[in-house]
Order: C-alpha cells, then structure tokens, then sequence
C-alpha cells in the first residue's frame, strides 16, 4: 500500500493514456498523500514512439522568445573589480565569504541573511581579513531584495536553502547582476526554464557552484581525457552517496528532509552528474537524450523520523523518496551515464566517479585508481614500465602518481597549494571561486553557463516523473534549443 501512495495518480494516468497509444498533454496529478510532486508543474507532451518503438515521455520545450539569444559562450564586459554581495549566511554562506577574502581584484560589498545574527558573524570574518565591513540586510523574508537592488554590486553569491534558489537567481538577474548559486540551483522543469530564458534575455552570467568539477583527481583525469589517454569515453558514473543522520537536524526549518519526504527521484544529483556531463562534452557536441530511474522503497528515513524524532509510524512512512536511487541516461551519441542517490545508508561517503574508454579507466571511490590497455597512449617516460600497462588491474601507485602529476590541469598548477592552505572540501571550493572571478575579471566564458545548471538539474524533475510512470524512460530536453552541437568540446576558458 505504502507502494502504491509513492507512485500517485501520474503513473496511473499515463498507464491508461500509454495502453490507448493517444497523446495527451496533461498536468501532472499530485503525487503522494501529502506532497506535491516535483512533475506536478511539468507539461507532458505525452508518450512518444522512440527509435526501438519504445514508449518515451517528453515535456514541452517553450519556443525561445523572438530576439532572445542563446549564452553559449557569453562574454560580458571585464570587471577591474568584482563587487560582490552574498545572500545566505547559514551552513555554506559563511565559508564562500572567507575564501573571497583570499581572491585578489574582489570587494564585498553586502551581506544578507534572515538571521541578523549570522550577518555579524560574517562580518567578523571580514574584519579578521582587514577588510571593511559590507551593508547588512537581514530580519525580513524580503530583505535579499534589496541586496540585489544595489546599483554598485556586480555578482549575487547565493547559498541558500533549495526553494529559494531559483527565485533569487531571476530576481538578481533582472536586476542586472551576474548570478552564481548553490547546488542544486533548480529543483522543477518550470524553474529551470524561467532561469535559461531569464539568463537568455538579460545576457547575464548565470552558473550553478558545483565544486566537484574542481576536484584534484577529477581535474586531473579530465584533462587526461582530453589528451586521449582513455581513448573514446562511452560511459561515466557519478552519485552522492552520503549518510547525513548527523546532519539532518541542523537544516533550518527541516528543509531537506521534508524536501525527501515530500518528493520522489535524485534530489541531489549535480556532484556526481557534472563531471560526467563535462567529460562527454554535454551541450559542446554531444547531448543527453534520454533517461530512465529506479528506486528501492524507502527505509532508514522513515525509522530515523520514528526513532529520532517520535512520529508515528504511519505518517514516517508516508515518505516519497526511496532510500536508493539510480538512474541510467543516454546522451545522443550513443554514451551512457549512471547516477546514483543514497543519503541515509551506512555506507561510506562516495560520488562514485568512473570513467570508461575504448582504451582506459579511472575510478575514484572507494580506490583512486587508473587502467589502461597495452597499446594505450600513454607517453615514454611518463611512468615506470609504460609498456606494461594493462586493463586487467590499475597501474601501480607510483605510476599513479607520475600520470597525475604529467597530466596535471593547467588551473591545479597555478591554483593547488594556496588552494590548499584555504581549504573549503580540500581546496576546490577555493579554486572555484578563483576561477569564477578570474573570468569576470577577464571578460572569459564562465566554466559553467546555464546549459550545464539546466542539464545537471533536469534529473531533480526527471527522474521523479520516469519513477511515477513505472520507471519509464523520459526524454531529457534540449535546453539550449538546437545549439548543442555548435560548440565542440569542453574547455576552460584562459587569458592569452
């Protein structure tokens, strides 16, 4: 019975409509017995015959607005200095405003929490910097606003809660900023759309800060990637799997677990999802195409509500989210994805990270490791026994070690000891801050644009309507509008 309430009245509908091979055009049903599916606000265009003859679902794709243009690419006007204000000085907020006291060509000009008394805490960090103190704006719902409003800031950092996120980002853009947000930065297909088109009209920066495309190891093997080593790249995995039972109860308001509670699919998918769409040059010539989602029912969640916090049994365990999720995507060339989500099973933290070739792999958990084939190639004198190399086990830790430091990415050379020293997740939360202003500061393409937010975040919708169908497979929707294929390749962008 508990089953049956998780898939809710959207799977039924579509069983009935994909038996009678009509199309349909519905809104989704709500979904559970107290939340509202995240699919609720997404228009389905309905089941479509795929090239097998497979039934596939696919939401509207809104027509671009006529004389919007795309980002790929964008370019905005340098900045001297990037006057900066952040919004959110809960659990990330605070650590965001530290490392910027460390970037050089930087002012912080305003600081906005709810709470008055995280503002001061943050202002505290500025003057241990030596630095002046920002503007305050704290004590009401609405005082974000009045950040965004200021004439004199460039960039809005938010790190706030998940319903807020995309709400801010338009706001802020609309007023003339650049925008940088959180992850994940949009959790239905209606607000990510707004976000593309919002960032499509105003020609304004708008990226998702996902640190785990900064990672030394992942760094690494994607440029490795590009330099061939793993031949023709056909399959990536990635996940969060990461027990938070010491961390449920420091979420303001309970946001995140009532958010799991209420909601079915990979709520949190950008960690693992990123890197991989980075290394299958997602939106730079190749696309995803479509996806499909499995779950397991949920457990630990439910007795964690009942054991920790004395609700009832009954209403514990009208819980949407499964305790595992995973789900497999297929981009247009023929590659595929696994992402994973499991935030509640004892298991040790993971993103999973596996990167499969024609003629290599790495892996990162729970081993960091690289493989290769005998002919694979690797270059004379990059490591011990070169020709030795085998795909039948990882090269040896020493020969690890030589790959790593050969094929280091041009931003770890410059970025990795200070990156270090500042810390924030080993350094990558440093060195995505650095390169975000690095690029406004050079007028460069930022590394991510809002294509990569879009994609990266559909799975939070898409995954929960291919659960509440049957696991059916789902189409992933074009978010740039036919210029995915423009760009060739993912690169960072440097000065001359």
């Amino acid at each position: 019975m508990q089953r049956r309430k998780r898939m809710g009245k959207s799977a039924l509908i579509l069983a009935g409509i994909m038996m009678l091979g009509t199309a349909m055009s519905p809104v989704f049903a709500q979904s559970g017995k107290k939340g509202k599916s995240a699919s609720s606000a997404s228009k389905v265009i309905g089941p479509k015959s795929g090239q097998s003859g497979d039934q596939v679902i696919r939401t509207a794709v809104p027509e671009r607005p006529s004389g919007q243009k795309h980002v790929l690419g964008l370019r905005a006007p340098k900045l001297d200095t990037v006057r900066v204000g952040f919004i959110g000085l809960g659990m990330r907020g605070p650590g965001a405003v530290e490392r910027f006291t460390h970037i050089p060509g930087v002012k912080i000009v305003a600081l906005c929490d709810k709470h008055g008394e995280r503002v001061e805490k943050s202002q505290k960090i500025l003057d241990k910097a030596g630095l002046p103190a920002a503007a305050s704006y704290s004590g009401s719902e609405e005082a974000w606003k009045e950040l965004c409003q200021r004439k004199d800031i460039d960039l809005v950092y938010i790190a706030t809660d998940w319903k807020h996120h995309a709400g801010m980002m338009i706001y802020a853009m609309e007023q003339g900023k650049h925008v940088v947000c959180e992850v994940p930065a949009a959790m239905t297909l209606e607000e990510i759309w707004k976000v593309v088109d919002t960032a499509e009209r105003t020609q304004k920066h708008c990226m998702m800060l996902e640190n785990c495309v900064y990672d030394f190891f992942e760094l690494t093997t994607l440029n490795m990637a590009r330099q061939g080593l793993f031949g023709e790249i056909l399959h990536v995995e990635g996940g969060y799997l990461h027990n938070l039972e010491d961390f449920w109860d420091y979420y303001e308001g309970d946001w995140r677990m009532q958010y799991n509670k209420t909601h079915r699919g990979d709520v949190y998918p950008t960690h693992g999802f990123g890197p991989a769409c980075q290394l299958l040059d997602i939106h730079r010539g190749d696309r995803l195409d479509v996806l499909v989602s499995m779950d397991t029912k949920p457990a630990n969640l439910p007795e964690y509500l009942i054991n920790k916090r004395g609700m009832s049994r009954e209403e514990a365990y009208d819980f949407r989210n499964g305790e595992h999720t995973m789900t497999m995507v297929r981009t247009a060339k023929g590659k595929t994805i696994l992402i994973r989500h499991d935030v509640s099973s004892p298991r040790p933290y993971s993103r999973e990270y596996e990167v499969t070739g024609t003629k290599g792999f790495a892996q990162k958990y729970p081993q960091e490791g690289y493989a290769f084939r005998s002919d694979s190639p690797v270059e004379a004198g990059v490591m011990p026994d070169h020709e030795n190399l085998s795909g039948h086990g990882f090269v040896s830790e020493e020969a690890k070690k030589a790959l790593m430091e050969t094929y280091k990415h041009p931003i770890h050379k410059e970025l990795e000891e200070q990156a270090k020293q500042v810390g924030g997740h080993g350094g990558m939360d440093f060195i995505m801050d650095y390169r975000l202003v690095y690029c406004l500061r050079n007028g460069l393409p930022l590394d991510m644009d809002v294509y990569d937010l879009a994609e990266w975040c559909c799975l939070v919708p898409l995954s929960e309507i291919s659960l509440d169908n049957g696991s059916a497979p789902v189409a992933v929707p074009d978010f740039t509008r036919g210029h995915w294929n423009d760009v060739q390749g993912y690169r960072h962008a440097f000065t001359e």
